[in-house]
């Protein structure tokens, strides 16, 4: 406790990078505390029945559970008043899972009062939720802890399904230290509350009972400062951390393209080769494509196969989310099946049943949250996102527990979770919500690894080193690209992989750099092929992964050039291609013989009706445009 006060690299739980009471040891089974309220519920949701999971597959690699353990979660009541509680508590119910809640309510959030945030006690609140066993209890009262908390443990320890307890506590200081409850809080009140402290209220009952004096009382609590004290300048005379280690645990493992294995950090890194085991990976596209047997497959239904490859071979792997099911089991012989609405997960459940390939509520912060706690107990959860348009429920999830647990942890824990989602426009019709794209948003948060292939082969290889990466991956489909039969390619063989945060030159040229990604490669090569016939020679470089992306690639292209064009899906104010021109513009400056240019979409939302969305979003007109204008300066 106190080193975490002090911020000492010998913090257990963060080596100094969390504040005070953000708790966590990898060795007792506690993960490290996050701040956001009620976020912890979901991820505990996904540890209950990873947990499950593990105890009937005891040989899983890097897997342990105990099939009497319980997950047990703790919040305030203050952040029952957040959907992801709700959700959390639907999902333990309707699972039967062995998760044990526990409410601490001192009758305020900061200033606000319970009675302003909910119509009744969480208690009285959670009564419709079926299977849910509730104890009431007053959290002063030491034995009534002891023996109704025992209760409610056994309880679910014996697999009768998830509990919560409601315990009435007090709060004996201010928020923190720029919180004065005295604000708002009468001396009435407040004196109310020291009576029920739960130290003074224990030492009177022993003292009652005859168990000590007071004179031996006091003694214990002299004892108890001195010890505290001692403990306090044992923290102050601690080492502190090392600001050169700030990155460290920001991924797992990256390189430099082709370089050594290292763990490290930074936004220029390249993620590589890195297998779940720490083994390194098969064969890399490097800058070509591989030479597969077979008939071209579409990237649909490549992503498909892989997955099945995939689950074939490692039993960690679970596929969940809207839709991705076959169909119930009652039915499932009797009729052709769902398989995901775009039928990427199709045959998935047939194959290799319901434990492994399953639906979830429509609720995509469930979805993830889950997935965040299989992927904590060693699962490698594959969840989907329907749409990348209702990915933003989940953005805390995300943002506040994937992205951040292998660094605030100090790289204890880890977070090797897939995220699949749909993404993109260029459908004739699927207006606002159908079309978005948006990978800056996420681009820009440290700890996720953001990836969007636009042909086959590249999908397989670069979802095969997803499942290998050991961190958070948002895995992005252009649903565009799903069927085109210009980005199909032949199966490539089963080690090959893309390594993360590698580009590849697609169309070799002298005079001019095109950095694109996504449904605007095509476009771009077919301005390029435009190009060429005005005496244009166009180079073409797909990232294929958006963070971390190839900088070095990027820089040997636009040294040989010395023209720049970022094209990109996304709206033009703030898209990543803003981040890769100012990345150009200030590392390779003197290289440059004009102003880096870029085509995107208008800053607008994308449109119904056909003629408007092709008004919106980039084409091969506006890419010849920019390109003759920029090659001509």
């Amino acid at each position: 406790i106190m080193l975490q006060a002090v911020g000492s690299a010998d913090d257990p739980a963060s080596g100094g990078r969390q504040m005070p009471c953000h708790f966590g040891d990898v060795a007792k089974n506690i993960v490290t505390q996050s701040s956001p309220t009620g976020s912890q519920c979901l991820p505990a949701v996904g540890c209950a029945e990873a947990g499950r999971y593990i105890a009937r597959r005891p040989t899983l690699l890097g897997c342990e559970a105990h099939g009497d353990e319980i997950t047990y979660v703790s919040l305030g009541e203050g952040a029952t008043s957040e959907g992801e509680f709700w959700e959390s508590l639907n999902s333990a119910c309707r699972l039967h899972l062995p998760v044990l809640f526990v409410v601490a309510d001192n009758g305020y959030a900061i200033s606000v009062r319970a009675a302003d945030q909910a119509p009744a006690p969480v208690s009285e609140l959670v009564q419709g939720f079926r299977g849910l066993a509730v104890t009431k209890m007053n959290g002063w009262d030491y034995a009534q802890c002891r023996t109704k908390g025992a209760r409610a443990v056994a309880r679910v320890r014996a697999g009768e399904g998830p509990g919560l307890i409601h315990a009435q506590v007090t709060r004996p200081y201010s928020h923190s230290s720029a919180d004065s409850q005295a604000k708002y809080r009468d001396a009435a009140e407040l004196a109310a509350e020291a009576r029920h402290d739960p130290i003074v209220v224990l030492r009177r009952t022993l003292q009652a009972a005859g168990i000590f004096s007071a004179e031996q009382a006091d003694e214990i609590e002299a004892e108890a400062r001195q010890e505290a004290a001692r403990a306090a300048e044992e923290a102050l005379a601690a080492s502190r951390p090392d600001p050169a280690t700030v990155t460290d645990h920001v991924l797992r493992v990256t390189t430099r393209r082709g370089a050594e294995v290292a763990e490290a950090g930074g936004a220029g890194a390249v993620a590589e080769k890195a297998t779940g085991d720490g083994a390194v990976a098969g064969k890399s596209t490097g800058g070509g494509v591989p030479e597969g047997a077979g008939e071209p497959v579409v990237m649909a239904e490549a992503i498909r196969l892989t997955l099945h490859q995939l689950m074939a071979a490692d039993e960690r792997i679970r596929v969940f989310g809207e839709d991705v099911a076959d169909a119930d089991e009652e039915v499932l012989d009797h009729v052709e099946g769902k398989g995901g609405v775009f039928g990427v997960t199709r045959g998935l459940q047939r194959a290799f049943g319901s434990a492994r390939c399953f639906n979830t509520p429509l609720a995509e912060s469930n979805i993830v949250g889950r997935g965040i706690g299989q992927a904590l107990r060693g699962l490698r959860p594959c969840a989907e996102i329907q749409f990348f348009d209702y990915i933003w429920p989940s953005m805390q999830q995300l943002r506040s527990e994937a992205a951040t647990i292998r660094w605030r942890s100090n790289g204890a824990f880890s977070c090797p979770l897939v995220v699949r989602v749909a993404i993109g426009g260029y459908l004739t019709g699927g207006a606002i919500w159908h079309s978005q794209s948006g990978e800056v948003i996420f681009a820009h948060i440290p700890g996720l690894i953001v990836v969007m292939p636009s042909r086959a082969v590249d999908a397989v290889g670069l979802l095969r080193s997803a499942f290998d990466a050991g961190d958070p991956v948002l895995f992005f489909e252009h649903k565009h690209l799903y069927r085109q039969r210009y980005a199909a390619d032949p199966m490539p063989p089963d080690d090959f992989r893309v390594p993360l945060g590698q580009g590849r030159v697609v169309r070799p040229g002298d005079d001019l750099t095109v950095v694109t990604w996504g449904a605007t490669v095509q476009k771009s090569l077919l301005a390029a092929e435009a190009l060429a016939a005005e005496g244009s020679s166009v180079e073409v470089i797909d990232l294929r992964t958006i963070s971390p992306w190839d900088h070095d690639l990027v820089c040997e292209s636009v040294n040989r050039t010395s023209r720049l064009l970022v094209v990109h899906e996304d709206t033009l104010t703030a898209g990543f291609g803003a981040e890769v021109s100012a990345w150009v513009t200030e590392h390779c400056f003197w290289a440059l013989d004009a102003p880096v240019r870029r085509v995107a979409a208008t800053d607008t939302f994308v449109a119904y009706e056909p003629g408007l969305e092709q008004a919106i979003l980039p084409q091969v007109e506006d890419i010849v445009a920019a390109a003759s204008e920029l090659a001509r300066s």
